[in-house]
């Protein structure tokens, strides 16, 4: 049994691929599955619409292919978040979810990462807690039917930006489908912003850590940064990793525009196992 799996994010490919032609580029770079994105732009929240013909051809392509799609980031309640003051949009919030658990059960995905905001583009307050409170009950109850987890991702912004902040909400729910997927680049900002250690606020969600997220960051900068490149001893997360049960992992990190992208991803995939192999085994 390999003690672990490294996954792929999908937006480190160019957008013009097909998910076929991803899932390829992902096994030939050496990556054991994809993650597959849902974000807020209407051309991936219309995958949220496949018909049985499209989840099949996916399905069929996975098995052709011979590597999985295992998670899925839900990144689109950015546009409408579960904590809006507007209940119309709440709703759209809600049925956004209940379709995302709906695909990840048809595609055989565990894991549905769920972004940490209560409101993205509006300021949050009191308000936008409770109602983001509100809409995560309801939000527990569909994964437990769905028999996937939602686990959520450290963000960017105070509101949940780290993992103590998320495990709040988690211990509030008490569910076994709501847990802790966090984001290592997001984290280790948030910590060292705060004069903190990332690894030390990592081990806060023990015992609920359902995967972790590799992305590299510097202190103001939280995306499109190569590994290395930034602040994130990766060395470090993998140990703390093993002592606290994470087997799963997801390098993050985005397309530019680099024609040589295909090294990208090999590159990518060659630093975060070297890293992973001392703690984790290879």
């Amino acid at each position: 049994m390999t003690p672990y799996l490294l996954g792929l994010y999908e937006k480190s490919m160019p957008g013009t691929l097909t998910i076929p032609e991803k899932l390829t580029e992902t096994k030939q770079a050496g990556f054991d599955f994809l993650e597959l994105s849902i974000d807020e732009t209407d051309e991936k929240l219309a995958r949220l619409e496949w018909d049985r013909e499209e989840v099949h051809q996916v399905l069929d392509a996975m098995w052709e292919i011979e590597l999985p799609i295992r998670s899925i980031c839900l990144s689109g309640h950015r546009k409408y978040p579960m904590g809006h003051p507007d209940s119309h949009i709440r709703d759209r919030s809600l049925q956004i979810l209940e379709k995302a658990l709906c695909l990840a059960d048809s595609l055989g995905v565990r894991t549905i990462q769920l972004a940490g905001y209560d409101v993205y583009y509006l300021p949050s307050d009191e308000e936008t807690c409770v109602f983001f409170q509100e809409s995560l009950h309801i939000a527990a109850q569909m994964a437990a039917r769905y028999g996937v987890t939602l686990a959520f991702e450290t963000m960017e912004t105070p509101f949940m930006n780290t993992v103590e902040k998320a495990m709040a909400f988690v211990r509030e729910m008490d569910s076994p489908w709501l847990q802790v997927y966090p984001d290592i680049g997001n984290l280790t900002n948030a910590a060292v912003g705060a004069g903190r250690d990332p690894l030390a606020d990592l081990a806060a969600g023990a015992g609920h850590l359902s995967a972790l997220h590799l992305k590299e960051s510097v202190p103001g900068k939280f995306r499109d940064l190569f590994f290395g490149q930034g602040h994130v001893d990766f060395e470090a997360v993998a140990a703390a990793a093993r002592s606290l049960g994470i087997h799963r992992f997801v390098a993050e990190f985005w397309y530019l525009g680099n024609p040589d992208w295909r090294q990208d991803l090999l590159n990518a995939q060659i630093f975060l196992r070297k890293a992973l192999r001392g703690p984790l085994g290879a």
